[in-house]
């Protein structure tokens, strides 16, 4: 019997996802991607070299597995014919081993006009978006109007729709927000250009996944962004706009919830967050400055800066709860090497002087303050670490630490962004 594992995110992206996908992948058939769109980035080192994927599952650098895009992504067709090309160029065989569901909604010019501009019309009270089109594109989703990858194979039903969404949205953009119209001949011809080249990539994607588990075949589920990130569960305005907790591997790729064996958490040493919104743990002194810069903290897709603070175990917990983790990874745990002392926030204090758990909306973190356990830090290095006997006495304790107050186990340790610069204690595949 093969087995289903889910890899996602704890905390608010970027945890370092797209290099375990890649590490485990060593074993599976298949890697599928079941939510988000291109505003996720997710980074690979292989022998050095960086690969950084948007919308192709990180199983594309593994020879002959097979990369899924389910129907809950949501797919724009120049973006992902950019990221083959650039994949080809390296000699890597995209079309031969990529599959996308036609019923992946797309993401089409109006879209990303609609994101920027009321980003731009927010201000300083801006979400924090990618500004490429992914809200927007869902909204027309849930509001039964989008227009999905199938429909470019139709050009005169293709054409019909593309007329009522761009009066609808062409009205908000002229009228509202005062930005030009999106041409409907343009945005039709540039979509049939690429219905010829994305056509021979259609597949009915549950049904492939099913034949595979059918065939006892190990499948591996990305995540893409953080659990805090999830339109239901995470720190709500402040959010993408998708499921991207372990319910979201269902209804976003069609495979049944009962099939799944187990589901990876990856979590940074520390914490960080792109955009707006609250994180309790952020810093603002030179500790901050030193995790920024050690941990390289620009993002993969958007190349803003990113927020650093310490280990949250507050929201973990949480995150463990809501995506009923098997086990943990613990991420950029070298990024805390040379530091005297580490701090894991345990609580968090109101004006009362009460410890609470995690809010579930953005304003309920108002006025809350972290509650910290310091622990020594550690000189050596842990980079390369391949045996927990590696790592120094203090970095062990700090992990045997979270273990305890998040209540999971830590299955793997990244001690670098190289494939191989892992300690694995739990394989999910075993």
């Amino acid at each position: 019997m093969g087995k289903n594992v889910v890899v996602l995110g704890t905390q608010w992206g970027d945890e370092g996802k797209g290099k375990i996908v890649d590490l485990l992948t060593e074993q599976a058939a298949a890697v599928v991607r079941y939510q988000g769109g291109h505003n996720a980035g997710h980074t690979l080192v292989i022998d050095g070299e960086k690969t950084v994927l948007h919308l192709i599952p990180s199983g594309i650098l593994r020879e002959g597995v097979q990369c899924l895009i389910g129907n809950g992504v949501v797919l724009a067709p120049d973006a992902l014919l950019r990221e083959i090309t650039k994949l080809e160029e390296k000699g890597v065989p995209v079309r031969e081993r990529l599959r996308i569901s036609p019923s992946c909604p797309l993401i089409l010019s109006y879209h990303v006009a609609l994101d920027q501009a009321r980003e731009k019309a927010r201000g300083e009270a801006k979400i924090g978006t990618t500004g490429r089109g992914i809200g927007p594109a869902y909204e027309d989703k849930v509001a039964r109007r989008g227009l999905r990858v199938g429909d470019l194979f139709h050009r005169e039903r293709f054409a019909a729709k593309l007329g009522e969404l761009l009066d609808y949205h062409n009205f908000v953009l002229q009228h509202y927000y005062k930005e030009p119209a999106i041409d409907f001949q343009k945005t039709l011809d540039e979509a049939m250009e690429y219905a010829e080249l994305l056509k021979p990539m259609m597949a009915d994607v549950a049904a492939t996944l099913h034949d595979l588990r059918k065939h006892g075949k190990d499948i591996m589920f990305e995540g893409a962004q953080g659990s805090l990130l999830d339109i239901d569960h995470g720190t709500y305005p402040y959010v993408t706009s998708s499921n991207t907790t372990a319910g979201g591997t269902a209804t976003g790729s069609g495979f049944g919830p009962l099939y799944l064996d187990y589901v990876l958490g990856i979590t940074k040493a520390y914490t960080t967050r792109v955009g707006s919104g609250p994180f309790p743990t952020e810093l603002f002194d030179d500790v901050g400055a030193y995790l920024a810069k050690r941990g390289h903290e620009f993002g993969a897709t958007t190349g803003r800066a990113r927020r650093c603070g310490w280990f949250d175990a507050v929201i973990l917990r949480r995150a463990i709860e809501i995506n009923s983790i098997s086990g943990l990874c613990l991420t950029k745990l070298d990024v805390l090497d040379g530091l005297d002392v580490v701090r894991l926030c345990v609580g968090y204090k109101n004006a009362d002087g009460d410890v609470l758990e995690a809010p579930t909306d953005a304003d309920s973190y108002i006025g809350l303050q972290p509650v910290y356990d310091e622990m020594p830090g550690w000189s050596e290095s842990t980079v390369g670490a391949k045996t927990l006997e590696e790592l120094p006495a203090n970095a062990r304790a700090y992990i045997k630490r979270v273990e305890e107050l998040v209540g999971a186990p830590i299955d793997i340790i990244s001690t670098g962004p190289d494939r191989n610069e892992t300690i694995i204690l739990r394989h999910p595949f075993a």
